[in-house]
Order: C-alpha cells, then structure tokens, then sequence
C-alpha cells in the first residue's frame, strides 16, 4: 500500500511538472524574419512576424524578439498567410492516371480514401492551409470522415471544408453508357425532392452545397442547362436557411444566369460566360472561381504540348476569363485539383498571371480574398494581430516570379511549423 501511494505521489509531481511546460508550449513565441512579408493585401519589405501559441502577435518592421522567442531567419523568402484553394477534389487523381469513369466505378473507397490522406499532405506541404472540396465524385461522405482526422491531429493536412457529395439533375450525371445503372459520381435528384437533398447533405457533414446548373445530357454532347430556376432556389434558399453557401458548377451562360438569379455564392469554371452575365455577376459580387488548371491539363492529356496552335477549349477559356477580368468580377483561387496533381495547386495563381491578372492581385485572391469568400477573414487570409498563424514562406518573391510559390521553405498552420 505504501508503494502505491509512493507511486500515485510519483504521478502527481510528474503532472505538476509537466502541465507548466505544455502550458508553455501552448504559448511559445517564434519570430519569423524574412525578406519581406505579404500580408494578404500588400508587399511590404523589412517586416517581421511573431507568433504566439495558435496566433500571430505582431507584425511590421520593428517586432522585437521577446526573451522567450525563437528566432527563425528566412533569408531570401517572402512571407504569406497560408495559401487558400477553393476548388480541389481530394478523393480524385489526375485521369491520366486513371479515367473518372474507373475512380468512380472500379476503385474501392477505402483505397480512395488512402490516396485522399496522401493529397491532403502533399496539399499541406505545398503551402495551402485551407481547401474547400467540392465533391468526393462517388466517395460518399467520406471527405467528412477525412475532416475530422484533420482537424483531430490523426492524420495532416489542410484545414477542410467539404461538400461531400455535389447534387445533379436526375440522368444528368455519370457514369452513364453502361448496360447496368451503375453508381453514380454524385446524388440526384428533382422538383421539390431537392431541398430534401439539400438539407440531407447538411445532416452528412457539408460546409458547403454544390450543384451543377449544367452538364453534358449524352455522351458528346454540349452541355445544357439542368435544374430549373425554381429548383436551384429552392435549393439554395434551403442552404442559406442552415447557414452554409453555395457552389454552383455552370459552364454555360444559361446555367451560369439561372445560378446567378438563384442567389448562388460562388460559381465554378464560367466556360462560356459572356459579357452579360459577366456584368450580372459583377453587380452581384457573386465570385468566379475559373479552374484554368483543369482546362489546361485535360488539354494536355488529350495531347496539347502547350504551344501553338491552341485549341480551341483552351481559346475560349482565355476568352471567357479575360472577359470576366475586364466586367470587374471577384476572383477566386481554386483550379480543380484532383483534375492534375494534389500539391501542385499552384498550377491555377500561376496561370492566372500568365492570363492576364496582376500577380499581386492573384496573391489577394488566394489569401484575403478567398477567406472572405468563405465567411472566414476573420480568423484566416491575412497576416494581422489576432489571427490565425497560418504562414507560409516560399524562396524569392512570387509578386515578381509566380514560380516562387513552388520553392517552399516554411509551413506553419495554426502556430505550428508543419514544414522546415
């Protein structure tokens, strides 16, 4: 008896100390140096960062290091807030690896499941600190599950806002062509049944709703218009009432108008957008986010090699996005990864610039102006007092050389350094 309360002493000391050294640790300071830190808005030369615990305490040119900091210099480095990418498919790899079609039908979950843990970290380790995934594309609700091994320290990765699965027109989505009804990359549904959707995809775990305004009927068809205007209402009214937004797929200027009408929060791709609806989203401030990438690389799986001459794909991508930047509508950042390889998410701020947007603007989108978008500029997207320390640093300066963000030297989520 007495050994026991020897030990039970023993354990109680031992706690005593160590609870005062986590308590520490939760509050320890890091001072980041580094050439010259972008802050979400602007480049400004000669600041400095300190963090401390889960949040950054002071930012400019004269932060001193408290006696308790770590020093970390990062000579030759531009510091930001942790990328954001609003359009990624974890539970998808690129398809000229393996068809859609053969993701959906032929790979278990679980093996799906295993590879989207494997993205997550590539995404993670390439900077990009928040993601929004919009669709598992036949995997469930499994970016659910995935979100919660994230945000419980089980496994790393992106801070994850999921859609689990996007809502489609009934027969307007695949895998379709099969002599079996095959499962389906997505739920359908119609008429009044789609609030039901709705709200039971908000009862799976989804921050956000993603329907498809339109898609291809057949097998080499244009695509057309789905929902009604009156369901995408429907549907978005009944999102909105739980306090999640809305992502709408549109490729055509129908599908994109009845979107936009329908009080949708941000609307993927815009293919074939015209200056019209353009004007409309613009005097709605309702966001573009225009997948560049995906177009790109599915370009190039069909055996573009990049130079002239484009096809035609491609021509009127470049058009419709120079079209959107000339009618004043907000950007997004987010280029359908899962469509090309998950850590390469540059790939989208990169060709951005290169298609005619300010590299600093590009740099906004990705940071302050996706946290806006969603709902979260309060916590995440800047470098500021009170915020979230979701930093990254990358060699060179990405406002002059955009290839900068594939040289990552630094990546810290939350306060705590994931990549050195």
């Amino acid at each position: 008896m007495a050994r026991i309360l020897t030990l039970v002493a023993a354990l109680i000391v031992a706690i005593a100390t160590i609870l005062p050294l986590h308590a520490q640790e939760a509050h320890r300071a890091v001072l980041l140096i580094p050439d010259r830190v972008f802050d979400g808005e602007a480049m400004h030369s000669g600041w400095r960062v300190l963090v401390r615990g889960e949040t950054i305490a002071e930012v400019g040119p004269r932060v001193a290091a408290p006696v308790d900091a770590e020093t970390v210099p990062l000579p030759g480095t531009t510091l930001m807030p942790g990328l954001i990418d609003l359009h990624v498919h974890l539970f998808l790899h690129p398809y000229n690896e393996t068809s859609w079609d053969d993701q959906v039908l032929a790979e278990p979950v679980s093996l799906r499941t295993a590879r989207a843990v494997a993205a997550a970290r590539r995404t993670l380790m390439a900077g990009f600190t928040t993601v929004r995934d919009l669709g598992t594309e036949g995997a469930g609700d499994a970016d659910y599950g995935l979100k919660l091994a994230i945000g419980q320290g089980i496994v790393p990765g992106p801070r994850l806002l999921s859609a689990n699965r996007a809502i489609v027109a009934t027969g307007a989505y695949g895998p379709r062509g099969y002599a079996f009804e095959a499962p389906k990359g997505a739920e359908e549904t119609s008429g009044s049944d789609i609030v039901a959707t709705v709200r039971r995809q908000i009862g799976h775990g989804a921050d956000w709703v993603k329907l498809y305004a339109d898609y291809r009927w057949g097998a080499g068809e244009a695509s057309r218009p789905t929902f009604s205007l009156e369901e995408m209402k429907a549907a978005v009214a009944a999102a909105h009432d739980a306090g999640r937004k809305v992502a709408v797929h549109a490729s055509t200027a129908e599908g994109m108008r009845r979107a936009v009408l329908a009080g949708a929060d941000t609307i993927e791709h815009g293919n074939d957008g015209t200056a019209e609806i353009f004007a409309l989203m613009a005097k709605r401030g309702i966001p573009l986010c225009p997948t560049l990438a995906a177009s790109d690389a599915i370009a190039r799986y069909r055996g573009w090699s990049g130079s002239d001459p484009i096809p035609e794909a491609i021509r009127r991508k470049k058009a419709s996005f120079a079209a959107a930047l000339k009618a004043g509508v907000p950007m997004c950042v987010g280029g359908d990864t899962g469509v090309f390889p998950h850590g390469d998410n540059a790939r989208e701020m990169e060709l951005m610039a290169a298609w005619g947007m300010a590299p600093e603007a590009v740099l906004r989108d990705a940071t302050s102006g996706n946290a806006a978008i969603l709902g979260m500029g309060d916590r995440i997207g800047k470098i500021a007092p009170g915020l979230l320390a979701d930093l990254v640093a990358v060699e060179g300066n990405p406002a002059t050389d955009m290839t900068a963000l594939r040289s990552v030297t630094l990546v810290m989520q939350g306060g705590s350094v994931v990549r050195r």
